[in-house]
């Protein structure tokens, strides 16, 4: 396989590279991004992503319009470029705690950039996620802004996260804390790259009204077969 290094960023959270290889097996280049010696994301897996902001954005009802949504998370864009072809979605906030991936999209060197960069309804912003959850605002300009949906993609699972501080808010008043960040009958939607986990269902099922599992099937040609990655999706408590 021939690889070639496309950035290269020492950051707070390590030392972050994208990356471009030619996979014979898939007969296409894909990009890649790695945090150390961990895979964070490729384009040769995408569905999960997608579906994040499918199934997160279908509970909400089909005749809502001018939905707030905001992405936790910004990777290779796949998520949100998924959520703004809702055309329901009148604006989209992605926040990302990494300048560099936001700059990669800037600069043209991951294709979802060019798409994210001229749509009028997306902002890119450099921010914590977690930092910002747990404050009264996702939305640096906007305080108290509440989103119909928000939609989570930075850690590999509630248990397995990239650093220790992101840990609080999967436990259950971090969990209610987003909640008030949410729209009466808005939804939370979070990507997991482990099954399904009975104990964080639990706890969403003590903060939001309905919660869901769904496990995402796709192809895996480098194992020449398939694999999964869950997507939960709770829905806040609608007014009485």
């Amino acid at each position: 396989m021939r690889f070639e290094e496309l950035a290269w960023q020492d950051t707070p959270l390590g030392e972050i590279s994208l990356r471009r290889r030619w996979d014979p097996r898939a007969e296409r280049n894909v990009l890649e991004v790695k945090l150390g010696d961990e895979y964070l994301m490729s384009s040769m897996f995408t569905e999960a992503e997608e579906e994040l902001a499918r199934l997160g954005l279908a509970l909400l009802a089909a005749d809502e319009r001018a939905l707030d949504v905001a992405v936790g998370g910004l990777g290779l864009g796949y998520t949100a470029i998924t959520a703004l072809d809702d055309p329901r979605v009148a604006s989209l906030v992605v926040i990302d705690a990494i300048p560099e991936v936001i700059a990669w999209h800037q600069d043209g060197l991951i294709p979802a950039g060019e798409r994210l960069g001229t749509d009028p309804r997306c902002r890119l912003v450099h921010g914590d996620f977690f930092a910002l959850a747990a404050g009264d605002s996702l939305d640096v300009e906007q305080p108290g802004r509440r989103f119909d949906a928000i939609l989570l993609d930075v850690d590999h699972s509630p248990r397995h996260v990239l650093h220790p501080r992101h840990a609080a808010f999967y436990e259950r008043p971090g969990l209610e804390h987003l909640a008030t960040h949410l729209r009466p009958g808005g939804v939370f939607a979070l990507w997991s790259n482990d099954p399904p986990d009975a104990e964080f269902l639990a706890l969403l099922a003590a903060v939001f009204a309905t919660t869901q599992a769904h496990v995402v099937e796709f192809p895996n040609p480098l194992q020449g077969g398939t694999s999964t990655n869950t997507v939960y999706t709770a829905t806040a408590l609608a007014p009485a």
